[in-house]
C-alpha cells in the first residue's frame, strides 16, 4: 500500500512512549487533564521559540507585531505580549482584547475596512494608531477626533498597484475593499494638514501564506519603494512603515519551510534606508499564522468506525464546526489535507487507509480524506497539526448547535 508523506510535526513538539507531546505532556494525560475532547492546545514553549526564531533572523531595527486575527484566545495573547513588540487589531473587540493583554496602547494599531462609529470612538480615546482605509474613513475619524477632543493617531493604508506572487491570499493591486488606492495617497496627504490628526505613517499588506522568500522579498522593497514616493507628499516625516506580513507556514507534502534569512537581509537594508530619510521611524511588520499555527493541535477521539462500499470512514466527535480549515472550506480552491496523526499512536507505522469525518450531518464535515493511519480504535485520539491559526475563532461553532470547542495553553 503506497502511504501519505511522513506528517510535518515542529521540532519544539516530540513524541514519546508512542504519545505526541505537548509541552512535555503525554497527549492521553492531557485529555483527561481538560476533562473532554475535542479542544485545541496550544503550546507555549513553541511560541516561544518561533518568537526567538524571528528575533535571531531579522535585524534588531525591525519590530515584530502579533497579529491578534490569527489567534485571539486570551492566554495566548497575554504570552504573545511577552515576546512581540506590538499587536495589530482588525475589531472593536479584539481591540479590547489587545488592552486587557498589558500592551501598551502605543504599540497597537487597528486596521481593517468598516470600522463602526463606535471602534473609531474606542481607538481613539485608548490612543492607539488607526490604520484608515479610506477617505472616508478618515473624515469620520476626523469628527469624532474633534468631537473627544483628541488627535487621532492615524496611518495610511495603502492599495498599491502590484499584489505579492505566491501568495495565499492576496489583499492588494486592483480593486480591494483594502486601503486606498495608491494613486490616491498624495491628495489624502495633502488634506491631512487641515484636519487635527496626527499623522504617523503608512502600511501596507499585500498578502498571506507565502513560502517563497523571494516574492515575500519582491514585494517589501515594491511596498517600501512606495512608500518612499508617497513620503514626500506627506505633511510630516515618517514615525511608522507597517510592510504587513505574507509569512507562510508548510500545511501540505510537499512544502518546505519558509527561508527567513533573505528576509532578514533585505529588512536590515530597508530599514537602513528608512532611518536615512526618516531618522527614528520604526519599521514593523505584522505576523500571526507565522507565529501560532505551528504551535497549536486540534485533537478529537474517534467515536465509530465503519465501511461504507469500500472505503473505511472513522467518524470523530470533532469537525468542520470547530476547524473549518482543516476540512478545506475556509478558501482552498483544491482540498488538501492538513497534517494528521493518531496523537496516542504516533510512533506506530500507518497500515490502512481511512476518511476521517466529524459529526455534522453535511458531507463537508471532512477533517482528512484518504489518509494513511495506524490501524484505529474506537477512543483513539486524532490530532490535526499546524491548527494554531484561524482554527477555533474562524469556524462556525453554533453550526447544529453542538457544544463550542475548548482551548488550552499548555
Amino acid at each position: 500500500m503506497s502511504h501519505t508523506p511522513p506528517v510535518h510535526v515542529p521540532v519544539a513538539h516530540v513524541i514519546a512512549n508512542g504519545q505526541l507531546n505537548v509541552n512535555g505532556i503525554a497527549l492521553d494525560r492531557l485529555a483527561q487533564r481538560v476533562g473532554q475532547t475535542p479542544f485545541y492546545a496550544y503550546d507555549r514553549q513553541a511560541l516561544t521559540q518561533r518568537a526567538a526564531l524571528l528575533r535571531d533572523t531579522l535585524p534588531a531595527g525591525v519590530d515584530v507585531h502579533y497579529a491578534v486575527k490569527a489567534n485571539p484566545m486570551p492566554a495566548l495573547v497575554c504570552h504573545m505580549v511577552s515576546l512581540v513588540d506590538g499587536l495589530d487589531v482588525a475589531s472593536g473587540g479584539e481591540l479590547r482584547l489587545a488592552l486587557n493583554s498589558g500592551m501598551l496602547a502605543a504599540r497597537i494599531s487597528f486596521a481593517g475596512p468598516g470600522k463602526s462609529e463606535a471602534e473609531l470612538r474606542q481607538a481613539i480615546a485608548a490612543g492607539v494608531l488607526i490604520n484608515v482605509e479610506s477617505e472616508t474613513e478618515l473624515v469620520r475619524i476626523a469628527a469624532q477626533s474633534e468631537a473627544l477632543g483628541i488627535k487621532a493617531r492615524v496611518a495610511l493604508r495603502i492599495n498599491p498597484d502590484f499584489e505579492l506572487k505566491s501568495a495565499g491570499m492576496k489583499m492588494s493591486g486592483g480593486p480591494k475593499p483594502f486601503g486606498i488606492d495608491a494613486e490616491r495617497i498624495p491628495d489624502v496627504l495633502r488634506g491631512l494638514s487641515n484636519v487635527a490628526l496626527e499623522f504617523e505613517g503608512f502600511h501596507l499588506f499585500a498578502g498571506s501564506q507565502n513560502l517563497k522568500a523571494e516574492a515575500i522579498v519582491s514585494a517589501q522593497q515594491q511596498s517600501f519603494e512606495l512608500a518612499m514616493r508617497l513620503a514626500e507628499h506627506a505633511p510630516s516625516a515618517l514615525r511608522t512603515l507597517n510592510l504587513g506580513g505574507g509569512f507562510g507556514v508548510p500545511y501540505f507534502p510537499g512544502e518546505l519551510p519558509l527561508d527567513l534569512a533573505p528576509i532578514g537581509e533585505n529588512l536590515a537594508a530597508l530599514d537602513a534606508r528608512l532611518q536615512q530619510a526618516h531618522p527614528g521611524a520604526r519599521l514593523h511588520i505584522e505576523l500571526g499564522r507565522f507565529l501560532v499555527a505551528e504551535a497549536g493541535f486540534y485533537v478529537c477521539r474517534v467515536v465509530d468506525i465503519k465501511q461504507s462500499r469500500g472505503e473505511t470512514f472513522a467518524i470523530t466527535d470533532g469537525g468542520l464546526h470547530h476547524h473549518l480549515a482543516a476540512s478545506g472550506n475556509f478558501g482552498q480552491v483544491i482540498r488538501k489535507n492538513y497534517p494528521i496523526l493518531v496523537g496516542n499512536k504516533a510512533d506506530q507505522i500507518p497500515s490502512t487507509r481511512y476518511t476521517v469525518v466529524g459529526p455534522l450531518c453535511t458531507p463537508l464535515d471532512v477533517l482528512g480524506k484518504d489518509v494513511d493511519l495506524p490501524e484505529l480504535a474506537i477512543g483513539d485520539l486524532i490530532v490535526v497539526t499546524q491548527s494554531g491559526a484561524y482554527g477555533a475563532s474562524a469556524s462556525p461553532q453554533a453550526f447544529l448547535s453542538h457544544a463550542p470547542v475548548i482551548e488550552v495553553l499548555v
